[in-house]
């Protein structure tokens, strides 16, 4: 009786440890959700930015028209891309474009002075500032969730109801410095 007791206990321990490592991790896997969805409305408010920025900056760089292609395809990729890693390399690709625009439009003192112009260099350095706190967020959260998932004993749970290894958000080497959006 006793020995079967010991492992009526035993058994309610794993079943209870099982129950708060599986919610732990749901948990965890949600709030790693959550954040993605913040980095995801920042690059919704960013995409939505930058038609208005083309516009007004072709108005006075008319013959920019390879320049104004480039953004617009690196804005599409952007937004049509769907794993992290695909995101992070649209993103990459879609501040250099951005940079050059903004190198190019110093060419023109009108624009400069542009009211519009300057709004929207102000929304996006502010944008440009909301990605980075998101994607510290999202990689915070990443880390804290792929470490639950691969220290033991949790890792043999976590392998068996199929909890994977999510990425993180990262930038490129050369892409590490913030689009420049002042003069």
């Amino acid at each position: 009786m006793g020995t079967g007791i010991i492992a009526l206990i035993v058994a309610a321990v794993l079943v209870l440890w099982l129950i708060a490592t599986y919610n732990g991790l749901i948990r965890l896997k949600n709030r790693v959700d959550e954040a993605w969805s913040d980095i995801d409305v920042q690059l919704k408010r960013r995409y939505d930015l930058i038609p208005n920025l083309v516009n007004t900056v072709k108005g006075y760089a008319t013959h920019e028209k390879e320049l104004f292609e480039k953004v617009t395809e690196a804005r599409t990729r952007a937004m049509s891309a769907g794993t992290t890693a695909d995101k992070a390399d649209a993103e990459n690709v879609l501040s250099g474009t951005l940079k050059t625009l903004f190198a190019v439009s110093e060419n023109y003192p009108e624009l400069k002075a542009n009211v519009n112009f300057l709004e929207l260099q102000r929304e996006l350095s502010d944008t440009e500032n909301k990605i980075q706190a998101s994607r510290r967020f999202f990689n915070g959260n990443v880390m804290e969730y792929n470490t639950k998932i691969q220290v033991f004993p949790t890792n043999l749970f976590a392998g068996m109801l199929n909890f994977t290894k999510r990425d993180f958000f990262e930038v490129d080497g050369a892409e590490r410095e913030p689009v420049k959006v002042a003069f």
